[in-house]
């Protein structure tokens, strides 16, 4: 039976301080990642403070936090929602509102499908994208390119945790439903395409340093000129390669490619 301390403080929403310690640990998700229960450690450690405001009496709290070190393991991007809607549930829990099983109930439903879309727009998709368009401002604004690759691939994912957090803290299960307007793998079919057009454009720029011709002093009509012969070096690969998918294939579409960007690069 809960300690009537317990009920008391369920009964008044979470600070916004403790809410904001709550996001700022599960930064730290992984830190602590382990073979048995993978990023569970990094849950607790995240979520300690809200515990320790809904569960004054130690041997609650105690039984709270070992509840959350059951296996889980997802996107660590993505997890920002499941750790909102992790203190919707448990701020129900606390006030006996439901039984415990429903907070693992929910982790256990949406730490799978979210690890695969996290990875695919994230990893493969918005990274790749950021590292190709500071590779291409490279030539010109040196070593700022790495500023440029952190803001292009930071400031996205950290402000897209921050709201799914907040989302699911106030909506619970309905944080889906933000998830899935979101369309991330239309988004990251998108970004995979630019940067594939982008990688294009970067032989281009290969060519023009090696070539000896060097970079010219105004950018916009040339990188025009490249971006018109990588998206024919990307239409060539997609072609030969994702239509016939066969190893010749790929080959022509290399030579192909490297056909059009020395073209571009002559142009």
């Amino acid at each position: 039976m809960s300690h009537p301390a317990t009920h008391a403080a369920a009964e008044r929403p979470l600070p916004a301080w403790t809410l904001a310690r709550v996001f700022l640990r599960s930064l730290l998700l992984q830190a602590s990642w382990n073979r048995r229960g993978m990023q569970n450690l990094g849950v607790v450690y995240a979520l300690w403070p809200a515990l320790e405001h809904l569960y004054p009496d130690p041997s609650e709290r105690v039984r709270a936090a070992t509840r959350h070190l059951a296996f889980f393991n997802t996107h660590p991007y993505l997890a920002s929602a499941i750790l909102g809607g992790t203190l919707f549930h448990e701020e129900r829990v606390a006030r006996g509102e439901e039984p415990p099983e429903a907070v693992e109930g929910f982790k256990n439903a949406l730490m799978g499908p979210f690890a695969a879309v996290g990875d695919s727009f994230f990893w493969l998709s918005l990274r790749p994208f950021a590292g190709m368009v500071a590779a291409l401002l490279a030539p010109w604004i040196g070593l700022w390119a790495v500023l440029a690759f952190l803001a292009l691939y930071n400031v996205p994912h950290v402000g897209f945790r921050l709201s799914l957090f907040l989302d699911g803290y106030r909506r619970g299960d309905r944080v889906v439903e933000r998830v899935a307007r979101a369309a991330l793998p239309k988004w990251g079919a998108r970004l995979r395409s630019l940067s594939a057009v982008g990688g294009g454009a970067a032989v281009v720029v290969g060519v023009f340093l090696i070539t000896g011709p060097g970079l010219p002093v105004e950018p916009v009509p040339w990188l025009v000129t490249s971006a018109v012969a990588s998206v024919l070096v990307f239409f060539a690969t997609w072609a030969l390669l994702a239509r016939r998918g066969s190893l010749w294939a790929g080959l022509g579409a290399i030579a192909v490619g490297l056909v059009l960007a020395l073209l571009g690069a002559g142009w």
